[in-house]
């Protein structure tokens, strides 16, 4: 048990240790800089269309990825509703996956 534990302290360290506080977030390939462009296009109570830039981020994500946060918490977290975000690849003339 001791062993157990001890290597899980170790691999938290490790983890901890390998995030660098100055690193920003991205979700899917999504800069943080691209969710903060298309955040005003997933937002209610009076969301926008997705403007150039917001495109352009979503252009290079991973929309996969993204599809799997549809019934996720994770999104609406970050005062993002799922069904809007879903609705940006549409929007932005890109191809959204077949299972999404």
């Amino acid at each position: 048990m001791a062993r157990k534990l001890a290597l899980l302290v170790a691999m938290l360290v490790v983890m901890v240790a390998g995030f660098d506080s100055s690193r920003a977030l991205t979700l899917c390939n999504i800069s943080e800089d691209g969710l903060m462009t298309c955040k005003p296009s997933v937002t209610k109570p009076n969301p926008v269309d997705p403007s150039k830039e917001c495109c352009q981020a979503l252009s290079v994500a991973d929309l996969n990825c993204l599809c799997s946060y549809r019934n996720s918490l994770f999104l609406p977290s970050l005062g993002i509703d799922p069904d809007l975000a879903l609705a940006l690849p549409v929007k932005c003339n890109l191809t959204t996956p077949a299972n999404c």
